[in-house]
């Protein structure tokens, strides 16, 4: 990471080194992912619990969806569902209802890895008295998931970014999901292909407001320069096919590029966003 004398570091919340942690497992068990919703730590990583052929046949029919749709120059890469970065709730809403008949035709297979994680996430609130369920206005709900694939290429196919910055946007003021800006932004992403390489890369930094209105990204939350995160520990976290991983993502995070970030080999995720809006109730989106 080069450095640069016009780009000062980034500061905020730090995290200790019980907490700045990926906590690894070879099955999925939606406890720890508790831990990362109430903020106990950073990340978890469920290994290779999406059975392959599972992951291939969700793969196949998104890169077969005539759906599939080309994103811009903020996040390069192709994508089916809709996202919330940098849109009103009344247009989020709007592309969500058409999407969502799409995205269950689209994950109607057995072994379904959405439903299987939701189903233990949902057991697990059950325990604590909380429940989990897509955020919603007016009858109107959240896109249940993104499928997406980035063939950028530099140092980052994916530039660092936040994920707490954008549910600050006035845009989107109206929406529930800004309930959570008063506790932990989750992510959570689910590989379907990841053959050669594309880490995530993770800081141990959650920008704070003068930091985030310094660099203009008080409501976006991305690009962070790559110098503005000099002397902030970083971890890259290796991802494979099969692999569940859920994070706090209010730190400043990246993926990298493939080794040969082509057609055929290509890092594809099954993705959502989620967090507490209330000491009882979960709320994911896209």
């Amino acid at each position: 990471m080069t450095d640069h004398p016009d780009i000062a570091p980034v500061t905020g919340w730090i995290g200790d080194q019980d907490y700045f942690v990926f906590r690894e497992y070879d099955h999925f068990a939606p406890e720890p992912v508790l831990d990362v919703l109430h903020g106990r730590v950073a990340g978890v990583v469920f290994r290779d619990v999406v059975p392959v052929e599972v992951c291939a046949e969700i793969a196949a029919r998104f890169w077969d969806s005539p759906h599939r749709l080309t994103r811009g120059a903020e996040a390069p890469g192709y994508y089916l569902g809709s996202y919330t970065w940098h849109k009103p709730t009344a247009q989020y809403l709007d592309e969500s209802e058409q999407v969502n008949p799409i995205l269950d035709d689209l994950l109607d297979v057995e072994g379904d890895p959405m439903k299987v994680f939701y189903a233990g996430l949902s057991d697990a609130l059950a325990r604590e008295g909380a429940i989990v369920r897509p955020a919603a206005q007016d009858g109107r709900v959240a896109s249940r998931a993104l499928l997406r694939s980035w063939h950028g290429g530099g140092e980052f196919a994916l530039n660092p970014h936040d994920d707490y910055s954008q549910c600050a946007d006035p845009q989107m003021a109206d929406f529930e999901r800004r309930g959570v800006l008063q506790r932990s932004v989750v992510a959570l992403n689910i590989c379907l292909e990841n053959d050669l390489g594309g880490r995530l890369a993770y800081w141990n930094i959650q920008p704070d407001a003068g930091s985030k209105s310094r660099l203009g990204l008080a409501i976006t939350g991305s690009p962070y320069p790559p110098a503005s995160l000099a002397g902030h520990e970083t971890k890259y976290i290796e991802v494979n096919t099969g692999d569940i991983y859920v994070f706090n993502g209010a730190h400043v995070h990246a993926v990298e590029p493939n080794a040969d970030n082509t057609r055929t080999h290509t890092r594809t995720t099954l993705a959502a966003m989620m967090g507490f809006i209330d000491d009882h109730t979960v709320v994911t989106w896209s």
